[in-house]
C-alpha cells in the first residue's frame, strides 16, 4: 500500500466560481473527504491560501534569501491537496476522479516516496 498525493490546480486569474457553486464545491468535497475515510483511503489533506501569500526561503547559500510570491512562475498553482494510502496507482487514479468532480477542477497524482528503512 503507498501514499499519492493528489493535487488541486487552479489557473490564476480566472474568475471564481459563484458563493452557489462554491457552496456545491464544499458540500461534494466534503462527501468525497467522508468516502476516504470510511474506506480507510484517508491520510490528510489541507487547502492553502492564493499562491500570492506563499514566501520563499532559500538557504542554499552563505546567506539566507527570503522573497514574497509563489517559487513556480506559472498560471497554474496548487490550491489545496489531499494525502490518500492506496493500493496502486490505478486505485490512486480513480480517487483523484472522484476528488476532481468533487471540486470541479483538475487533481495531479505523484506517488511518494517510501520512507527509508531504519
Amino acid at each position: 500500500m503507498g501514499q499519492y498525493l493528489l493535487s488541486v490546480y487552479s489557473v490564476e486569474g480566472d474568475k471564481a466560481p459563484s458563493d452557489e457553486v462554491m457552496q456545491q464545491m464544499v458540500e461534494e468535497v466534503g462527501r468525497f473527504i467522508a468516502n476516504l475515510q470510511e474506506q480507510g483511503a484517508w491520510v490528510f489533506a489541507g487547502g492553502l491560501h492564493p499562491a500570492n501569500t506563499a514566501t520563499v526561503v532559500d538557504a542554499t547559500k552563505a546567506e539566507v534569501i527570503v522573497t514574497d510570491g509563489p517559487f513556480a512562475e506559472a498560471k497554474e498553482q496548487i490550491g489545496g491537496f489531499w494525502v490518500i494510502s492506496a493500493p496502486d496507482l490505478d486505485a490512486a487514479m480513480k480517487w483523484a476522479t472522484e476528488g476532481s468532480e468533487a471540486c470541479q477542477g483538475p487533481v495531479e497524482v505523484r506517488p511518494l516516496q517510501d520512507e527509508p528503512e531504519a
